[in-house]
């Protein structure tokens, strides 16, 4: 019976990101229906739409933080991994448990300001459309609070174990570069 509440959970969290996907989805359509129905009332009709390019960048910044959040779950962050591959697995454990508690520093005191700073300009309204300025502000709260379990999690992972020696090594690497490498550095050396 214990699997099933943990493969419960693991059903919402998979569900959250799906959500968290669908709404960079409809973010980004109403970004661009904003700005490109803003060029077309400009360049057509000589006028523009005034909350256009207001909204678009807030959606825009909307986009990076609810991005990152997914970014971050799926290891599609950049990094630099040449050091990290030429250490022994106890190097990268603590290369990777160092790096993780940074990054949980780094998220507290993000969500920490953008508290503030959402809560200082709640009543501050954006000149074109009218919204709250702290709802700008509220997209770094949500990503610090959306980082600090993801985190958390990891960190859960490499402490009890459960973490693999390919995961150590917390940057996902480029198909590029995959492509790029020769085949015999890969063992998969065509005969």
């Amino acid at each position: 019976m214990s699997a099933r509440p943990s493969s419960t959970i693991g059903g919402l969290v998979d569900l959250y990101f799906r959500a968290i996907k669908a709404l960079l989805a409809l973010l980004m359509v109403a970004m661009v229906a904003l700005v490109f129905g803003n060029v077309v009332m400009r360049y057509v009709f000589n006028s523009g739409i005034a909350i256009s390019e207001e909204l678009s960048r807030w959606l825009f910044v909307w986009m990076v933080f609810l991005g990152a959040i997914i970014g971050l779950r799926e290891h599609a962050h950049l990094g630099v991994d040449s050091f990290v591959k030429i250490l022994p697995p106890v190097g990268r454990k603590i290369c990777y448990a160092l790096s993780h508690a940074l990054m949980l520093y780094a998220s507290v005191l993000l969500a920490e300001g953008a508290w503030k700073q959402t809560v200082l300009n709640w009543d501050t309204t954006a000149p074109a459309s009218g919204l709250s300025v702290g709802l700008f502000y509220a997209a770094g709260l949500v990503f610090g609070i959306a980082a600090i379990p993801i985190l958390l999690h990891d960190l859960y992972r490499l402490l009890s174990g459960r973490i693999s020696a390919h995961d150590l090594i917390a940057v996902s690497e480029s198909e590029e570069l995959v492509q790029a490498t020769p085949a015999h550095a890969n063992g998969n050396e065509r005969r």
